[in-house]
């Protein structure tokens, strides 16, 4: 038995499972304390939640309450992570009248939630909303948390920067540049996952918010190991699991919309018939 498999014998059946998958739909904060009741233990969640803009899939709260719903979300994924585990949230802007028009989500949230925050990643891209009378915002933020400040994963040869301004430079003779990439830093160049007729990512679906597949294995390859645990408690378009599959990690998913479970699913099968159409392992580079 796999830890996936010990994880569904727990939680019951799911709306969705493959070898590596596993998607529930219901509310996280259920899912959350169902994993916390059976005494099980992830080693990493990584997820993006709804920012309280008014996007399709939220209902906007005041600022005060969704923070307080933001905040007992993470500390629920506290109880669930492992001792040495970690919480990958992104976040981006909300506006509050009359005080902020983008103001950082992670500037009311980083503090009330139990982990140790261990480094922000701003994550830079080109594409977005072109504003007139202001600058177009082109980050987001991803708090990285830790349970343990002394104990966590950290795999630097995964994430190297292959972008070596002097990648052949000599001290006493031999190259001072990692022959993977230099270390990468806390700002993160990743494309979004874009819409239009003549510029739309090939991952689009029908999400409005879609979670880059390059900006999750990032975070999967640098923060996790293979066979690790890894949830996702608001999954949306599924790019969070498929990304785990594709590096050999479990996922345990949560997803409240029956329509973006459905819309999960058949990404990852689609997915999977198209490799075996291509007569391609999963795991073939």
């Amino acid at each position: 038995m796999n830890k996936l498999h010990h994880f569904i014998e727990l939680l019951g059946e799911p709306y969705f499972k493959n070898e590596w998958i596993a998607i529930y739909n219901l509310d996280c904060r259920q899912g959350l304390q169902k994993i916390i009741d059976n005494n099980l233990g992830v080693d990493c969640t990584l997820t993006s939640p709804p920012y309280n803009i008014g996007k399709e899939y939220e209902k906007v709260l005041s600022t005060s309450e969704y923070i307080d719903w933001l905040s007992e979300i993470s500390n629920l994924v506290y109880e669930t992570t492992a001792q040495n585990g970690c919480y990958l949230l992104n976040l981006g802007y909300l506006s509050i009248e009359n005080s902020a028009r983008a103001l950082p989500i992670t500037y009311l949230i980083w503090d009330k939630i139990k982990f140790y925050l261990n480094q922000e990643i701003v994550w830079n891209y080109g594409a977005g909303v072109a504003c007139k009378n202001y600058l177009s915002p082109r980050n987001e933020k991803i708090l990285w948390y830790v349970k343990n400040c002394d104990e966590y994963t950290f795999n630097l040869d995964a994430i190297r920067d292959p972008d070596v301004k002097y990648p052949n430079s000599k001290k006493n003779g031999k190259l001072r540049t990692n022959t993977l990439g230099k270390n990468p830093s806390d700002v993160w160049q990743i494309a979004k996952v874009t819409t239009g007729a003549n510029r739309s990512s090939q991952e689009r679906t029908k999400h409005p918010a879609q979670f880059p597949e390059d900006l999750v294995s990032r975070m999967i390859l640098g923060f996790t190991n293979e066979n690790d645990i890894i949830l996702e408690p608001f999954l949306g378009s599924g790019t969070t699991a498929m990304v785990a599959m594709k590096n050999k990690r479990y996922c345990i998913a949560f997803e409240i919309n029956g329509n973006y479970c459905e819309l999960s699913k058949n990404r990852i099968e689609q997915y999977l018939s198209e490799m075996k159409y291509e007569n391609r392992s999963l795991f073939d580079g």
